[in-house]
């Protein structure tokens, strides 16, 4: 419709003027609308949905703190019992150089050489000797039997196949700084050559990787199985780029062990593939994607999730039931830590029923406020829903898993472990792009894997990457 000018509308009848007046007013219901929702997505942060800090650019949060968490109590900085870090003197250094007193600066022109040695001033120097690549050789010997004339020779040690190759700590290395440190491989091989003067080329990187990915196989089964035994699970998804399309990284994790699987579907049938949940019976801790509840087991919903939404409504579209409840629940986490900490294994129903009442007061008082409004004509499939109502129905409709870690002191507030295990696929992400291949991205998340495993277990990296190519890798005992 063009906008008519002011003599044009003069010679226009009641009707028309009244017909144009009514549709002007749709026009304005609906920019209205469009406006707010458009301003909605744009005043969405990392701190008040679920979009990753990334996004923020440089326009972050004015005045605003960038954690839902409370400030510690303890000050920043080395604690009281705090044991310092500092470069400590050795008993028995490697190398030692006497310095020899000579003479005196006194007027006195005396020869202080053969005098006695009444004592040391000792000061060390740590150094990193220079880099250098040592070589085995392995002479097998070669005998000819007298009897029979056979000659023969004697075995070389397993794993010596070639007449020259490298060692698996050398091999190791490689993998540590293209896995592990992320450098991209034209880097890693140019660090070899700049540290050791050794020139590797590309293909031997590539098949370190494939060959430290292949002797993870037998460890990645025993996690798998580990992980279907746990009490709490973690598990969570993100996108990467693979192959030209987009995939899934898919993680499985406890505070002791982690999994990690690439495919190009998000859902069921992914989760399937990796054989993980479909066997899995204890709670698993999750951000309400649809598709876990397909698996026959306990459910947990991460609540941080939960307080980026609520903090959204609460700041952005002024609607006080969310501060209340996000209130609330930050008072049950409180309330959750400080019984733990007095060695409560479990809540009584006298100590959760105050908390469950306000929980359902706040939800219902919620729906009066922002009621369901049935369109008038009848149109096909579900009504609706704005961002509120939809959270107030997930909170309603899942209240046991929403108050899981209310029920269950066992059960984390957040899916934050989850969270932290898949971070780490958006820094490479960052660093190379994208995956060039799906077997390559299958690779990096098996040995990343392993990696994030060793780290939880305490165990040193590169030792750990020996170990896989020595054929024994770490493969914890216990059930996450």
């Amino acid at each position: 419709m063009r906008l008519l000018k002011r003599e044009e509308l003069l010679q226009l009848d009641k009707e028309t003027l009244i017909e144009i007046i009514l549709k002007q007013q749709e026009q304005i219901l609906m920019l209205t609308k469009r406006v707010d929702e458009l301003e909605s997505r744009l005043n969405k942060n990392s701190r008040n949905s679920s979009k990753p800090p990334s996004t923020d650019g440089l326009a972050k949060p004015p005045c605003k703190p960038k954690s839902l968490r409370k400030k510690g109590e303890r000050k920043s900085g080395g604690q009281k019992h705090h044991k310092p870090h500092r470069l400590e003197q050795v008993e028995n250094p490697d190398h030692t150089i006497e310095l020899a007193v000579t003479d005196c600066d006194c007027s006195a022109d005396i020869d202080l050489t053969q005098m006695p040695v009444l004592g040391y001033e000792r000061r060390q120097v740590f150094e990193i000797p220079e880099p250098k690549i040592e070589v085995t050789e392995y002479r097998a010997e070669i005998k000819c039997c007298p009897g029979c004339g056979k000659q023969n020779k004697a075995d070389f040690p397993k794993g010596v196949n070639a007449h020259t190759q490298y060692g698996p700590r050398f091999l190791a290395l490689l993998v540590y700084l293209n896995q592990q440190m992320l450098l991209p491989a034209k880097r890693t091989v140019q660090l070899m050559a700049d540290i050791f003067g050794q020139k590797v080329s590309q293909g031997t990187l590539f098949h370190a990787v494939d060959v430290c990915y292949a002797k993870l196989e037998d460890y990645e089964d025993a996690v798998k199985k580990i992980l279907q035994q746990a009490g709490v699970l973690h598990v969570d998804e993100s996108g990467v780029r693979t192959a030209g399309s987009l995939h899934w990284l898919h993680v499985a994790c406890t505070e002791m062990l982690t999994f990690y699987g690439v495919h190009k579907n998000r859902g069921k049938i992914a989760m399937d593939y990796f054989n993980i949940l479909p066997e899995f019976i204890g709670r698993l801790i999750h951000d309400h994607w649809k598709s876990y509840f397909n698996f026959d087991c306990l459910h947990g919903l991460c609540n941080a999730h939960h307080l980026r939404e609520l903090l959204f409504l609460f700041e952005e579209e002024k609607q006080s039931w969310a501060g209340d409840m996000m209130k609330l629940l930050l008072e049950m986490n409180d309330f959750t830590i400080a019984r733990k900490k007095a060695g409560v294994f479990q809540l009584t129903d006298e100590e959760k029923a105050p908390l469950i009442t306000r929980y359902c007061a706040i939800i219902e008082q919620a729906w009066k406020d922002h009621p369901l409004i049935k369109p008038k004509k009848k149109k096909r499939g579900p009504i609706k829903r704005t961002k509120a109502q939809n959270l107030l129905r997930r909170l309603q409709e899942h209240e046991d898993e929403v108050l899981a870690f209310l029920h269950d002191l066992n059960v984390p507030f957040t899916n934050n472990l989850g969270e932290q295990d898949i971070r780490m696929i958006k820094v490479r992400l960052k660093v190379s792009g994208c995956f060039r291949t799906l077997d390559g991205a299958q690779k990096f998340a098996r040995i990343r894997g392993y990696l994030s495993t060793a780290r939880k277990n305490k165990h040193d990296l590169l030792g750990a990457i020996v170990k896989a190519f020595q054929g024994t890798p770490i493969i914890p005992s216990v059930k996450g």
